[in-house]
């Protein structure tokens, strides 16, 4: 990525957001165990998420994430959470609009 003197855009700076979100959780060896993407939407998605309280809800989730079977979420398998929760949000959060 090319540095720029100009400011970052309202989109950039939310895109560094969830780079730097997802490391906070997921520490030196970037990826999200069980315990870290619980904490993650606990703590960072639960106005768009629901708490996560039960065990069965959380092994649902991170199976689905998930997608090479190595027991652990990657950044790309994270996007593809945040790809999810923001489509739905936009559904609810955006009137729909006639095409």
């Amino acid at each position: 990525m090319e540095a720029s003197k100009d400011a970052a855009s309202e989109l950039e700076s939310s895109m560094a957001t969830i780079i730097k979100v997802f490391h906070k959780y997921s520490g030196d060896n970037c990826t999200l165990r069980k315990a870290d993407l619980k904490a993650l939407i606990n703590n960072e998605m639960s106005h768009f998420i629901k708490k996560i309280r039960k065990k069965n809800i959380l092994d649902k989730l991170f199976a689905d994430l998930d997608q090479n079977g190595d027991l652990e979420i990657d950044f790309k398998e994270f996007i593809a959470l945040i790809a999810m929760v923001t489509s739905a949000c936009q559904e609810v959060i955006t009137p729909s609009h006639n095409h």
